[in-house]
């Protein structure tokens, strides 16, 4: 199990904490490993000490990502414990509509407007929905993550062994995700690879935003994005979105760096048409995680899941983009 090795016990919170990581969260990504060992502590804070490198792994610096072994000794500075609201309640119970799932993982078709997990300003997600719902289950971790405005497939683990062997792949780059964007404007067919380094940064009022910078910019990481055209006309193209790296916000800045942004995104998009777009039905960003494969965890069997449009994106697209095929 995991154990406090100095700093005093959990609860003295105005001292640093050495957490030696146990053989129960080895392969867990830091971010996890924390929210779940400091009980009390507000996610939005933890994630601010990771980003500020006042977290570190056997002495080095870490980022939130970062998967944890057994035996690591994690460094956490001096941190606050939230006082829980006296209304404070547990997240809600909420099942979603299931991909596919047996003993070792649970694929989910993720509705927009939903947070994968608590955290930066939003106090429970999809997976501590499915906990409350699934009051049984053993485990289940998130294996990757999903923008709160992006739907589509979510994979949960309900192993540890699962947990290790998928993030394993998505880190290898041995899954294919294949996204639908919307993107503004007639995308050109010939440009079919993106490959522009990204970096994340911090607006002065704290929020994560993300931005293309040059090939030889060392905070930079190398990004890479295939772009299909499934159909366009002169002012929407829809494309079929392959990325070969899982940065953050990586189609939305690629996209938008190319000069064609996802139609309705509020981050990196066209402010003004957006509003228009609303007025035409479009009430969130298009972009839906629409197919995924992978290996089974456990047989090694080659998983393909496909999660169709959610109504108000195809109902939208039919209006603005129809599909030719479907008048003949």
């Amino acid at each position: 199990m995991n154990r406090i090795i100095g700093g005093g016990p959990a609860p003295a919170s105005a001292q640093v904490q050495r957490l030696e990581v146990g053989e129960e969260s080895a392969g867990q990504r830091l971010d996890n490993f924390l929210i779940r060992s400091l009980k009390g502590v507000p996610k939005t804070h933890v994630y601010r000490i990771i980003r500020s490198g006042e977290v570190r792994v056997n002495k080095g610096r870490a980022q939130a990502d970062t998967r944890v072994e057994a035996g690591d000794v994690v460094r956490v500075p001096p941190v606050r414990t939230a006082t829980p609201a006296p209304d404070a309640r547990p997240a809600p119970a909420r099942e979603f509509p299931v991909l596919f799932e047996d003993e070792h993982l649970l694929a989910i078709d993720k509705p927009a407007g939903v947070a994968v997990h608590g955290g930066s300003g939003v106090s429970f997600g999809v997976i501590e929905q499915l906990r409350q719902a699934r009051p049984q289950a053993k485990m289940l971790e998130l294996v990757h993550r999903l923008d709160r405005e992006t739907s589509g497939i979510l994979l949960v683990a309900k192993r540890r062994s699962a947990l290790t062997r998928l993030q394993d792949q998505f880190r290898e780059r041995e899954t294919g995700k294949t996204y639908l964007a919307l993107a503004v404007g007639a995308w050109p067919a010939n440009r079919k690879v993106i490959d522009l380094p990204l970096h994340k940064y911090l607006q002065a009022d704290g929020e994560r935003r993300v931005k293309v910078v040059a090939k030889d910019d060392p905070e930079g990481q190398r990004s890479i994005t295939l772009v299909k055209v499934a159909r366009r006309n002169e002012r929407f193209s829809l494309l079929e979105v392959t990325i070969k790296t899982g940065r953050t916000h990586q189609i939305r800045v690629h996209l938008a760096a190319n000069g064609h942004p996802i139609a309705g995104d509020d981050k990196y998009g066209d402010f003004e048409l957006n509003k228009a777009l609303q007025k035409d039905g479009l009430k969130r960003m298009f972009l839906h995680a629409w197919r995924l494969q992978f290996d089974h965890p456990a047989s090694g069997e080659r998983i393909a899941l496909q999660a169709p449009l959610p109504p108000d994106l195809a109902g939208f697209l039919t209006q603005c983009l129809p599909d030719p095929a479907a008048s003949t």
